[in-house]
């Protein structure tokens, strides 16, 4: 028998609750709707989804509140569900650590695809971290005071190991196997999430921000803003 994968559906209107809760149950996934935030909490330690779909607006605790506590014990997918569609509501969930942003009202055929994606995103990058890498020179990228390790996925900075979800890593990664050279949101979003992503280049602007937040720049190279354009990881010869 296959276990079907759980869906946590947090959201205070019982009948949208209950609308993809059907939606996703003919995907042949297992579902549980809860309609306030002390709920949801409760539910995610007792049910141990695999994905948490999350309404913003909530009674008590809202739906920022929740993203926070969870994501203060673990890396669960998160998609957040709001009828706020401006730019501020979904860069702080991105920042809170969700994984995706859903409007209001949506499409059924459009949630359950991005469901999906999320769900396929981190089984690969579960399956990336748990499979030996093959021994290349890529393996390791290595700059005065940081070391990227892409075998154990560890990022060693000023002689300390520093914690990051997985795809912050493979972004570091990969602008960093590439000194100098300018990639475009359009190019990290397909090179780090997938061609299939269904999601905005606002993501990368999100990821960028975490990790300056955690290497600071270096006398030697930083994460450079191309304005315009992207992204580069910036390596400056000594003087």
């Amino acid at each position: 028998m296959i276990n079907k994968q759980k869906i946590l559906i947090v959201d205070d209107d019982e009948n949208i609750a209950e609308l993809i809760s059907l939606y996703l149950t003919k995907e042949c996934f297992e579902t549980l709707t809860v309609n306030d935030g002390k709920s949801a909490l409760n539910e995610f330690a007792a049910f141990s989804p695999d994905l948490i779909l999350l309404d913003i607006m909530l009674p008590g605790m809202d739906g920022y509140d929740v993203c926070r506590e969870i994501r203060k014990s673990s890396k669960i997918p998160i998609i957040m569900l709001s009828a706020k569609g401006e730019v501020f509501d979904k860069v702080l969930g991105l920042e809170l650590g969700a994984d995706d942003y859903i409007i209001k009202p949506f499409d059924s055929k459009e949630l359950v695809a991005r469901v999906k994606a999320v769900l396929r995103r981190c089984k690969d990058s579960s399956s990336s971290l748990s499979e030996p890498a093959a021994s290349t020179d890529s393996t390791i990228v290595e700059y005065p005071d940081l070391i990227i390790n892409q075998t154990n996925y560890s990022v060693t900075y000023n002689g300390h190991i520093i914690e990051m979800p997985p795809k912050e890593f493979e972004l570091l990664h990969f602008l960093a196997s590439s000194p100098n050279q300018v990639f475009t949101r359009e190019q990290l979003l397909n090179n780090i999430w997938g061609y299939n992503y269904i999601g905005d280049t606002r993501t990368v602007d999100v990821h960028i921000k975490r990790l300056r937040e955690k290497l600071n720049d270096n006398e030697f190279w930083s994460l450079s803003t191309v304005w315009g354009i992207g992204y580069k990881f910036e390596v400056r010869k000594p003087v």
